[in-house]
């Protein structure tokens, strides 16, 4: 699969006919829901904890400006450094000078989106430095060459037998023989490999949650306790964050963390919530001897100022990725992005463009599921139909699209030919469709009947069966 959202539509077909990608779906579909409902059940004020995660999120993109300065400030007062990369390759660059100076040669990572947003794992090999994932997921991909699937379960596209065979191809030094068929078993060999690399890593790599622009401090949460590792055992420790990431004061992050878990995975809180401020004090018994931030722009100052800036409020939970009944057909790699889902439908013509990007926004049913579970009140399909209609007027969609909506909307401005039209159109359908109540095909709407069944209409539109109801 071609992972170019150009390419969404062709990715989407093949991902529906991918056996192993249906099943893999198929198991993602229950766990993560389920928990998540059960997790706020527990919790009476989740709600209210939404409305005032979503203040903070407003106000911090509000005097975002105010917030990275305090951040950048308090950071070098703990000694660490802060370095501002306005794109990818300026990100790319820093964090290459920086594992420089340490001579490094392995460098161990944590999960991060912005990690892969800027491709930071190849740019490192291209200059000689193994990059070496430490999230088990993380790990797993890695070992098989492809993207995150899921922003915080990258390898659920993937069955255990599949991650087996991928074991056996790259662990060739170990018993051929070995059993791999119980996930205790994968965990076993992925920590026994992963061991050596976390005591020979010269630095270590991170994303953040947050950055809390009080104290100067990042934040991650993990629930392997990798993150912990990757940051207390190497030399040097280097946080890559983009500008969103920042929240005012260590009162905001405990509000966002207590409805970034139960959204994400359905737990009262991650098994590690870790906060770094700087390097190892006089008196620590572990921790980098350097502390590095580089925070990334790409792109963001210019989307706040538009009409979907607040994408960025976003708090990377997975709970819409979850609940999303396009993702949960197709799964992530399909999108062509870093980003998937309706969060990724909207982030990536953003910092892509919709030339490259603008099949992405009509991957939703508008369902409104995706605002109804996000933890910060996002509001999605509005910004989606942003997109669509800016795809609309650029001409993205193509011209068959164009003089299609055209037509309808040429209809739709003389109500009587539009109602006539649909009448007819209507009681041929029922007519069609009478014996059986369904119906396989219907010309020009292929995409639909080639999955599914269309109910036969009745035969009569609303505004007729409205107006007969009125003068009854």
């Amino acid at each position: 699969m071609n992972l170019d959202s150009r390419n969404f539509p062709a990715n989407a077909r093949a991902a529906l006919g991918d056996a192993h990608l249906q099943d893999a779906l198929e198991r993602l579909r229950g766990g993560f829901v389920e928990s998540r409902r059960q997790a706020i059940g527990r919790l009476p004020e989740f709600d209210a904890l939404r409305d005032r995660a979503q203040l903070i999120r407003t106000h911090t993109l509000a005097h975002l400006d105010q917030y990275l300065q305090r951040f950048e400030e308090r950071a070098v007062a703990a000694g660490g450094h802060v370095h501002w990369c306005r794109d990818a390759d300026e990100a790319r660059a820093a964090v290459l000078d920086i594992c420089r100076a340490a001579d490094a040669k392995t460098v161990t990572k944590g999960k991060s989106m912005i990690g892969e947003e800027i491709a930071i794992n190849e740019y490192l090999q291209a200059n000689g430095i193994e990059p070496v994932e430490t999230d088990l997921g993380e790990y797993i991909i890695q070992l098989r060459g492809e993207a995150p699937s899921h922003i915080i379960a990258p390898a659920t596209h993937l069955s255990k037998e599949q991650v087996a065979d991928s074991f056996r191809q790259r662990h060739t030094e170990l018993d051929a023989a070995r059993s791999l068929s119980e996930p205790a078993e994968l965990l076993a060999e992925a920590r026994q490999q992963l061991r050596q690399k976390f005591l020979a890593a010269d630095v270590g790599i991170t994303g953040a949650n947050f950055l809390i622009a009080e104290t100067g401090t990042s934040i991650i949460v993990t629930n392997e306790g990798n993150g912990d590792l990757t940051q207390i055992l190497p030399r040097v420790h280097i946080v890559i964050a983009s500008l969103e990431k920042v929240v005012p004061s260590l009162d905001d992050a405990a509000t966002l963390l207590r409805v970034l878990a139960r959204s994400a995975t359905g737990q009262d809180i991650t098994a590690y919530t870790t906060f770094s401020t700087g390097p190892r004090r006089a008196g620590d018994i572990d921790g980098p001897d350097a502390y590095h931030v580089i925070l990334l722009d790409n792109g963001r100052t210019e989307l706040m100022a538009g009409d979907n800036g607040e994408i960025l409020g976003c708090i990377r939970c997975g709970a819409r990725l979850n609940h999303c009944p396009v993702y949960g057909a197709i799964g992530g790699h399909a999108y062509g992005s870093v980003y998937s889902g309706p969060m990724g439908s909207v982030l990536t013509p953003a910092l892509k463009g919709l030339k490259s990007a603008h099949h992405l926004p009509q991957a939703s049913s508008l369902c409104g599921i995706c605002e109804e579970v996000c933890p910060v009140r996002l509001p999605l399909p509005r910004m989606l139909r942003n997109l669509r209609f800016e795809a609309a007027e650029s001409g993205a969609p193509g011209a068959l699209a164009r003089l299609l909506v055209r037509l309808w909307a040429f209809s739709a401005r003389r109500p009587r030919l539009y109602h006539f039209g649909a009448g007819v159109k209507l009681a041929w359908l029922a007519a069609w469709g009478r014996r059986k109540g369904y119906l396989r095909t219907i010309p020009g709407f292929g995409a639909w009947t080639r999955t599914r069944d269309f109910p036969a209409p009745e035969g009569r539109t609303f505004i007729a069966q409205w107006k007969a109801g009125r003068r009854s």
